[in-house]
C-alpha cells in the first residue's frame, strides 16, 4: 500500500522585531494586536520558535489561541486563558456568532462600493488553497470601500465564513489582489508593499463567563 506524501513546509520566518500589545485582558480572556511578520503558533521547524503564542506562554503560561491570524497579517487576536474559556469561545466561532473585520489595500481601481464574493474554497498545491466549485466549501465576503488611492483601493473587509486565506484568495478571485500577497497576486501587486496589506481592524463578540457584548478595535498601520 503506497503512503500518502507528506507535505513540508520549507519557510523559515525572519526575525520580527515588533512587540505584540495587549489591548484588554481579564482573568478569562486576552485580547492582543499582533504584528505583521509573526506567526501566531511556532512551526516544526525548530528555527520557526517565535510566535504569539511562544511570547504570550512566557507571561501567561495558560494561555491559548482562539483563532490565528495569517503570518503576514496584522491585528486583533483573541486568546483564551482555560480549556474551558476555549471551548465556550470555540463554539461560537464555529457559529458564526463572532464578528470580524478586515482593512485591506487591494491592487487597482474596485469599482463598485460595496460588494459581495461568494466563492467556494477548496485545498490547493500545499501551502496554496483554491477556488473550486465542485469540492470546495462555502466561503463567503463583503467589503466596502473606504478610499480609491489611483492603482490601489483600500476596503473593509467581513468575512462571513472563516475560510483558510479567505479574503487572500477572494481579493485575487475578483481581480484586485491585497498588496503585498506572495501566495495570490501578480508581480505587481507583490513588489507594491514589503508586507501583506491586511489588518484585523475590528471583533465583536460575548464575553465566555459574563455573556456580555464585547467589541475591540485596532488602528490599521496603513
Amino acid at each position: 500500500m503506497t503512503k500518502p506524501a507528506v507535505l513540508f513546509d520549507d519557510f523559515i520566518a525572519p526575525p520580527c522585531f515588533e512587540d505584540i500589545s495587549i489591548i484588554y485582558q481579564d482573568d478569562a480572556i486576552l485580547l492582543i494586536n499582533k504584528p505583521s511578520g509573526l506567526l501566531s503558533l511556532s512551526g516544526k521547524n525548530p528555527l520557526n520558535k517565535d510566535s504569539v503564542h511562544f511570547r504570550l506562554v512566557q507571561d501567561f503560561p495558560e494561555a491559548l489561541l482562539v483563532h490565528r491570524l495569517d503570518f503576514g497579517t496584522s491585528g486583533i487576536m483573541l486568546v483564551a486563558r482555560s480549556k474551558e474559556v476555549v471551548k465556550a469561545l470555540n463554539h461560537q466561532f464555529s457559529n458564526r456568532q463572532v464578528s470580524k473585520t478586515y482593512t485591506a489595500i487591494l491592487h487597482g481601481h474596485v469599482k463598485h462600493d460595496v460588494g459581495e464574493i461568494d466563492l467556494p474554497i477548496a485545498k490547493g498545491e500545499f501551502p496554496r488553497q483554491k477556488i473550486c466549485f465542485e469540492s470546495g466549501k462555502q466561503a463567503h465576503s463583503e467589503f466596502e470601500v473606504i478610499e480609491r488611492l489611483g492603482d490601489r483601493t483600500k476596503v473593509s473587509f467581513r468575512p462571513l465564513t472563516g475560510r483558510t486565506h479567505q479574503l487572500r484568495i477572494h481579493s485575487f478571485a475578483f481581480g484586485h489582489p491585497i498588496l503585498g500577497c506572495d501566495l495570490y497576486g501578480t508581480a505587481q501587486s507583490q513588489a507594491l508593499s514589503n508586507r501583506l496589506m491586511l489588518h484585523a481592524s475590528r471583533l465583536v463578540f460575548k464575553h465566555p463567563v459574563s455573556g456580555q457584548l464585547m467589541t475591540f478595535e485596532s488602528d490599521s498601520p496603513f
